[in-house]
């Protein structure tokens, strides 16, 4: 386990990676969090400041990026000193906010077990990587963000959180929970696991077995129930007063989450809870404003959205029986008013399965109109932080798109890990001299996004988060056409090739109502 997890020793000494370094004042060393300088608030010359190894006498655990790159480190003490844990200071390459140790060995275990589990230190990762439990992961120190639930997310459709049943695991979970509520899909299970008090997963595991603490995962509390038991949490419900109480304490919390079918279903189930019907309780929250984000902003509305409709998880969140936003516009990859997408062949062979015709019509003044991969590279250059919200089927279809759009969706994925969300200036810089550059510097420089008018952000950013998305929908439906060519070839081989085929054509019509739902052309 040791050599798996790259586990070590700092010694005890101050300076022992002077014996290491041959320049041991190397600015470089302090800047990733090695070495301390101890300057007294800059009073000393770079001569005199006191210079001293971060960490010693501890046991040391690598904490490794997705591609397996060390960018910090977590030490524990062998003894009963303070700080029982030490890691890394944030640094150019490694922030605890975005990261999670064991990401990049418990991956494929993501996929063979079905699901991750987030537990709360390092020693819990590797405990349970040793105990048949390898889909381990563990936050660093810190408490769960949104930027750890949506990496999670690009690997797997299932997390558990783990956490101790006292207080402080408590408080915890409900942290959490508000990282994870704007990626609580129809598709995606999260849930919350809570252990006795006198219990971590590893003692759990050798008192009970791990064939209990799987059943223990499996009977985990749903985020739907923990979210409804966090906003109850001190109010009465046999009063007016104490579901007048829930009523404000679950709005922001059922606000953040993304529109769908489990979003709507709450909405009657916290209807149900307070005593008023849920288009009562639609019209009480669209009458009173909206839940604000922090620094008291208000959340962002779009014209016609009803306060408290938005800000938390995207989308567009209607009771069923109140009106459609009357805004809406089409997306548009043409000059013309209309939408026109391009009718496609089927390559016979190739992975991505699909060639994008010559226009029916020349884009006016501007030569070829962009193809639907040129569209997708326009808007997540113009705004990087969509790249994060994307599932991760998305994430691999775009990875996986032959040539330049291919090569440069792959390297933005590795600019998010590494650097976080960057603005297009940064990252024009960044890709100077790859090959995909002459295709990024066209696609932004024909771009038709001139300035936003001032108050008018939020409006266009939902604009071109919904022709994102409108994109994405049409290809991800080339690529299910594609692999359902594949499952017809494959009948008579393959026993499950007809059954898969049917699974296909069962996403491909949902896909198809969603699209036309949304006001876009059919393919």
């Amino acid at each position: 386990m040791a050599k798996q997890f790259g586990i070590g020793y700092a010694p005890a000494g101050w300076r022992a990676l002077a014996s290491v370094f041959p320049d041991y004042d190397d600015p470089l060393l302090a800047e990733s969090g090695l070495v301390i300088v101890n300057n007294e608030e800059g009073k000393l010359s770079d001569e005199e400041a006191k210079r001293y190894d971060r960490f010693r006498d501890r046991v040391m655990f690598p904490i490794r990026n997705v591609k397996g790159e060390c960018i910090g480190f977590g030490g524990r003490v062998l003894g009963d000193e303070k700080p029982k844990y030490l890691n890394s200071p944030e640094t150019p390459v490694f922030s605890k906010g975005r990261e999670l140790y064991g990401l990049y060995e418990a991956r494929a275990a993501f996929r063979d077990r079905g699901y991750a589990l987030v537990t709360e230190g390092y020693m819990d990762v590797v405990a349970l990587a040793q105990l048949g439990f390898p889909n381990a992961v563990a936050t660093l120190g810190t408490a769960c963000t949104t930027e750890h639930v949506q990496k999670l997310f690009r690997f797997t459709e299932s997390v558990v959180f783990s956490f101790d049943g006292d207080a402080a695991g408590r408080r915890a979970a409900r942290k959490a929970l508000d990282g994870a509520l704007p990626y609580a899909t129809d598709v995606r299970s999260i849930k919350f696991l809570f252990l006795p008090a006198e219990h971590d997963p590893d003692s759990f595991i050798r008192e009970h077995g791990a064939e209990a603490f799987a059943r223990f995962v499996n009977e985990a509390t749903p985020l739907s129930r923990f979210m409804l038991e966090a906003a109850r949490e001190g109010c009465d419900l046999t009063t007016a007063e104490g579901r007048a109480h829930m009523t404000s304490n679950v709005r922001p919390l059922w606000s953040a989450m993304p529109d769908g079918a489990l979003k709507r279903q709450l909405l009657s189930e916290i209807a149900t809870l307070v005593q008023l019907d849920a288009p009562a309780l639609s019209e009480l929250w669209a009458s009173t404003p909206g839940p604000r984000k922090a620094g008291g902003a208000p959340a962002p509305q779009r014209q016609g959205e009803p306060s408290g409709y938005g800000g938390g998880g995207g989308g567009d969140d209607y009771y069923p029986d109140m009106p459609p936003p009357q805004d809406f516009e089409p997306p548009r990859y043409e000059s013309d008013s209309k939408p026109k997408f391009q009718p496609r062949k089927f390559v016979k062979g190739k992975r991505w399965g699909g060639k994008f015709e010559e226009p029916i019509e020349p884009l006016r003044g501007r030569g070829a109109p962009p193809s639907r991969p040129d569209v997708a590279v326009r808007l997540l250059l113009s705004n990087m932080a969509q790249w994060e919200a994307l599932s991760h089927e998305l994430h691999v279809m775009l990875c996986d798109l032959p040539g330049s759009h291919g090569a440069l969706f792959t390297w933005l994925d590795s600019q998010l890990h590494e650097h976080g969300v960057q603005p297009w200036a940064a990252l024009r810089e960044g890709m100077r001299g790859l090959d995909f550059e002459p295709l990024a510097e066209r696609l932004m420089s024909v771009s038709e996004a001139g300035p936003v008018p001032e108050g008018e952000e939020a409006q266009h950013l939902a604009d071109a988060a919904r022709e994102l998305s409108s994109v994405l929908d049409f290809m991800l439906d080339d690529l299910l056409k594609a692999q359902q060519s594949e499952a017809i070839a494959a009948v008579g081989k393959d026993p499950k090739a007809l059954e898969r085929y049917k699974a296909l054509e069962t996403r491909r019509l949902e896909l198809r109502a969603r699209l036309r739902a949304s006001g876009s052309e059919t393919a």
